[in-house]
């Protein structure tokens, strides 16, 4: 396994890989010691012993959203039980996309506090939860936004000691356009971007005057974007400001990380 001094993908503890797009194998390839398999739906779960294999060679998480099937600690946790010794969890609450209407109406806080027992390692994803994530403990699972560094500044100040890990979209590189075209319309779907963008306005590299302005603003907001050099200041910026662990999802596909490294 990697060492901490190994790491030199631009300064990042941690790669998220979507196993809709890629083989999460393919983190073998980047130089990290971790890498966070995110949940798309049952369908695009890894098996057992493609993450046993990949648990040989790095940390691995997998996202368990609480209120899905397979991963319900009150209810059906068939998807828990398969997972190999030594992997461990992030617990969410699930995206509403990847929930049926059942899943989506069951409660999160007993199902958090439930998994928590079974897991004390897990990361908690905050995303709209965030009291609730708070109040369960362990490593608190943030998404990047523009408030970010001031928030986790405000959590140490107020005596917070668990660590907390910073999710956010990647593109190593400086070509604006490139980079609209990767987490354009990811930053777009922020409620401050959508009340600031004018109408019918394209979200990609297509976009210009007031429209650009606006998402070029915006992507460096709620995304690493920028040279590796350039990730990899933001990078320690969010640990000067109190992040434990950040972790990049590569908007623009394995292979670019990859020639970032």
């Amino acid at each position: 396994m990697l060492t901490s001094a190994e790491s030199t993908l631009a300064g990042l503890d941690a790669v998220a890989l979507k196993p809709s797009e890629c083989r999460v194998e393919r983190a073998a390839d980047l130089p990290v010691d971790t890498v966070a398999v995110d949940y798309e739906g049952r369908e695009h779960v890894p098996d057992p012993g493609t993450l046993a294999a990949l648990s040989a060679e790095r940390e691995v998480f997998v996202t368990t959203p609480v209120r899905a099937d397979g991963y319900d600690p009150l209810g059906d946790d068939s998807l828990t039980d398969e997972l190999p010794d030594g992997v461990r969890r992030v617990l969410v609450a699930g995206h509403p996309a990847y929930l049926s209407e059942a899943e989506a109406a069951r409660d999160v806080a007993p199902r958090f506090g439930a998994a928590m027992e079974r897991a004390p390692d897990a990361w908690v994803g905050t995303e709209g939860v965030e009291r609730i994530a708070l109040a369960a403990g362990g490593t608190q699972y943030e998404l990047l936004s523009r408030t970010t560094e001031r928030d986790l500044r405000a959590l140490r100040d107020a005596g917070l000691a668990a660590d907390v890990a910073v999710y956010a979209p990647t593109v190593l590189t400086d070509d604006e356009d490139a980079v609209l075209d990767a987490v354009g319309d990811y930053a777009a779907r922020r409620k401050p971007v959508a009340r600031a963008l004018p109408d019918g306005a394209p979200t990609d590299s297509a976009a210009t005057g007031r429209a650009r302005e606006v998402l070029s603003a915006a992507v460096r907001d709620y995304a690493l974007v920028g040279s590796p050099g350039t990730v990899r200041d933001r990078v320690a910026d969010l640990k000067e400001a109190g992040a434990t662990t950040v972790v990049g999802y590569p908007a623009r596909g394995v292979d670019a990380f990859a020639e970032g490294a």
